[in-house]
C-alpha cells in the first residue's frame, strides 16, 4: 500500500497526528496544532469533517447541548462550531504540505466524503463509526483513493463485511486496517493489543488508532507490527472539547515519536549472520576446544582430552562440535587450542 508515494508495509512506521476537533474550529489553533506535529515528526496530520444535516437527525441536532465542551447551545450549534469551510480545509493543507506533513481528514458522511476528495487529498480515513455504513464505504472506494479504516466498536462478523465490501481497494492494495477501541480515553487493561493479530487475515497493512493515556501502549502496537499509528494531538488536555483527555500534548507527542523510531531500530531485519557490534563479544566469549592436559601426537581423543574454553580461536574447534574418536596429528599442551588442521 502507498500514499503518496510512500509505501506503508515497509520502511518507517507511518505516524499520523489527529488533529481531530481539538482545534475548537479556530484556523490560528488548527495551524498551531500542524506546527506541533511537524516539529514532533509526525509523517501526516488529519482532520475530521461532517455535515451535520447528513449525520444527524433533527431531533439530535436540536437537542439541547450545554456543558464544559460545548461550543454551542444545541449539539446542532456545538457541530458547526467546529467545522471548518472547504477554502478552511484547502488552506490547512497548503500549510501542512509547506512544513513537509501529508495531509489527509476523516469522512463521517458521504457529503463530506465529496469534500475531501475534491481537495486532492492523498488518502481518506473512514472512521470506527462507519464501517457499517455501505453507502459511505462505496462512496469512498469511488474515489480510487487509499483507504484507512478504524476497526473500533466492530464485531468479527461487521469487520468481515466492510472488509468485504472494501474488496477492490484491497485488491488494489489501498486498504489499511487499524486496531482501536472506541473509548476517550481507553484504560490500559482495555486496549486489546492482540486483535492486531487476528487483523492479520485480512492480508491488508494493519496499524493502530490510540487513545489511552501516555504514550507505552502505542509503542508496544508498533512493536506487535503496527504499519500505522495514529494519536490525537493538542495543545493542552486541559481545554474544552471531547477529545483532549484522550490526547497527547506536544511534547508527549515527541517522545512517542522517539521511542517509536527507537523500537523500529531495536527490531532490525532478520539477520541470517551476527552483527558486526557483536564479533568482538564472540571472540571474547564463545569457546573452542582446548586441551584438557598435555597430549602427544598420536592422541585417540577421548572425553577427559577435551575441554571447551574461552576465548574462541580463529580456527579452533568450535564448542559445537564433537571431536571424540579424533586422532592428534602433533602434541598440544594444556588449554592451548585444538585447531581443526590438527585433527585427522
Amino acid at each position: 500500500m502507498k500514499i503518496a508515494g510512500r509505501t506503508i508495509d515497509e520502511g518507517p512506521c507511518f505516524i499520523v497526528a489527529e488533529l481531530g476537533l481539538n482545534h475548537q474550529g479556530d484556523l490560528g489553533v488548527a495551524i498551531r496544532l500542524i506546527d506541533a506535529a511537524a516539529q514532533a515528526g509526525a509523517d501526516a496530520v488529519k482532520l475530521q469533517k461532517r455535515d451535520a444535516g447528513a449525520c444527524l437527525t433533527r431531533t439530535a441536532l436540536a437537542a439541547p447541548y450545554t456543558g464544559r465542551n460545548s461550543f454551542g447551545a444545541t449539539y446542532g450549534e456545538h457541530r458547526a462550531a467546529l467545522e471548518f469551510k472547504p477554502e478552511d480545509w484547502a488552506a490547512l493543507h497548503e500549510y501542512a504540505t509547506r512544513k513537509g506533513l501529508l495531509f489527509f481528514g476523516s469522512a463521517f458522511d458521504v457529503p463530506s466524503l465529496k469534500v475531501l476528495a475534491q481537495l486532492g487529498l492523498p488518502a481518506i480515513k473512514i472512521p470506527s463509526c462507519d464501517l457499517t455504513h455501505t453507502e459511505l464505504l462505496h462512496a469512498a472506494l469511488a474515489t480510487d483513493l487509499p483507504l484507512i479504516v478504524s476497526t473500533g466498536m466492530a464485531a468479527d462478523a461487521e469487520l468481515d463485511q466492510a472488509v468485504h465490501t472494501l474488496h477492490p481497494a484491497r485488491a488494489k492494495r489501498r486498504l489499511a486496517l487499524l486496531h482501536c477501541v472506541s473509548g476517550y480515553p481507553v484504560e490500559n487493561k482495555d486496549a486489546n493489543l492482540r486483535r492486531m493479530d487476528w487483523l492479520t487475515r485480512y492480508a491488508v497493512p494493519i496499524g493502530y488508532s490510540g487513545h489511552e493515556r501516555g504514550t507505552a501502549i502505542t509503542v508496544a502496537a508498533v512493536a506487535r507490527g503496527a504499519r500505522i499509528v495514529e494519536r490525537h494531538l493538542t495543545l493542552d488536555r486541559t481545554m474544552a472539547g471531547p477529545d483532549h483527555a484522550a490526547s497527547l500534548e506536544p511534547e508527549g507527542f515527541r517522545r512517542l515519536v522517539r521511542d517509536i523510531r527507537k523500537i523500529e531500530a531495536a527490531l532490525g531485519p532478520r539477520a541470517e549472520q551476527p552483527f558486526e557490534c557483536e564479533m568482538s563479544s564472540k571472540l571474547k566469549l564463545r569457546k573452542c576446544a582446548v586441551a584438557a592436559r598435555d597430549l602427544s601426537a598420536g592422541t585417540v581423543l577421548g572425553n577427559f582430552d577435551v575441554a571447551y574454553k574461552s576465548p574462541e580461536w580463529g580456527g579452533a574447534v568450535p564448542a559445537d562440535q564433537k571431536i571424540w574418536g579424533k586422532k592428534l596429528t602433533r602434541s598440544i599442551g594444556v588449554d592451548e587450542p585444538i585447531m581443526l588442521a590438527d585433527l585427522i
